[in-house]
């Protein structure tokens, strides 16, 4: 069968369309769809390298301050941690004027390093008393925060008012051991001589 040259055309027209067309959808669109998703992961790791840099540049303005934390009210055990805040929340409404009228801590499980305790306070005062008991756990030493505070007029037009706050503090929690290493019991054994 003789092809005439109007038919050659057509024919390497349309062989060259079902070329272009394979290669598009098995080499170029692949290669272009495997480009995008290389700029996105570069353009996630230049970010996750910027928050790195970012944590690093804090650490220098937090390590003192959590230094300082740790040296003067950051506990390991929950007890004295709930009586440090305790004492610091009485000594700290006596000095302002603030009459307390209850404080209850109230610990809330939780499996990491850093566990917090919360505390709710009420009282009554004036309005100079609640702003020194507020500006006292605002810049005290120990780690304490306010999370919730309501303030209300006992009696409408007069300088007797109501507080209410909740507190939180931090405090460290021991290590746990690993598993299948010597416990601690094991580990004061060894060192004062009892084992075998």
């Amino acid at each position: 069968m003789i092809l005439s040259k109007r038919e050659r055309l057509i024919i390497a027209a349309t062989l060259t369309v079902v070329a272009l067309l394979v290669l598009d959808r098995y080499v170029l669109t692949p290669v272009l769809d495997w480009r995008a998703a290389l700029e996105a992961h570069k353009q996630s790791l230049i970010g996750e390298v910027a928050r790195a840099g970012d944590l690093l540049a804090r650490q220098h303005q937090v390590g003192p301050k959590w230094r300082e934390m740790v040296a003067t009210g950051l506990k390991r055990d929950p007890a004295e941690a709930d009586s440090q805040i305790l004492h610091a929340v009485q000594n700290w409404s006596q000095e302002a004027g603030l009459k307390l009228t209850s404080v209850k801590p109230e610990r809330l499980p939780d499996k990491r390093s850093l566990q917090e305790i919360s505390f709710q306070a009420a009282g009554t005062g004036t309005m100079n008393a609640v702003s020194r008991f507020l500006w006292r756990i605002e810049t005290a030493k120990v780690p304490i925060r306010i999370k919730d505070l309501q303030v209300g007029a006992r009696k409408e037009g007069t300088d007797d008012l109501t507080l209410q706050v909740r507190l939180s503090t931090l405090y460290q929690a021991p290590p746990r051991p690993v598993a299948g290493g010597p416990s601690e019991a094991d580990k004061a054994t060894e060192s004062t001589g009892g084992g075998k």
